[in-house]
């Protein structure tokens, strides 16, 4: 659930959505982050005109190599991405500033929307966001 209005969703999902409001389906709510390191395959910079891109708040290359999208590794992954999210806390600031005001919305491209960084960085924001408002 996102307390704090910080959401998922996948890239291609969204720039469909903002490209054909035909089709009936709702665009990301609030402000859009893209959370990848590399720029999604197939999309244009056109497409996301607007969004953020917070390529360093994205896993190191070598994390995301060693990581490699393997659902066994998903747990040890989460953990190292977490200690590289506190080693760099000034790669967050315009999300963190963005989901103070309102909703926000995390835009990755990974096809696993199960176990995937931006879940991670999900969670990680909220907890920011919910120890800052004192909830712990």
């Amino acid at each position: 659930m996102a307390v704090h209005g910080v959401r998922v969703e996948r890239v291609y999902d969204a720039v469909r959505a903002r490209g054909h409001p035909e089709e009936g389906r709702e665009p990301p709510a609030g402000r859009l982050f893209l959370v990848d390191r590399l720029w999604p395959r197939g999309v244009s910079r056109a497409s996301l005109e607007g969004v953020g891109w917070l390529r360093e708040a994205a896993p190191s290359t070598e994390l995301r190599r060693w990581f490699g999208h393997d659902p066994g590794r998903f747990a040890e992954f989460a953990e190292r991405y977490r200690a590289e999210l506190d080693a760099r806390p000034e790669a967050l600031e315009p999300v963190l500033t963005a989901a103070r005001g309102g909703p926000v919305t995390l835009l990755y491209a990974a096809r696993d929307t199960e176990r995937n960084h931006a879940l991670v960085l999900r969670a990680y924001l909220e907890e920011r966001l919910s120890a800052e408002a004192g909830g712990n």
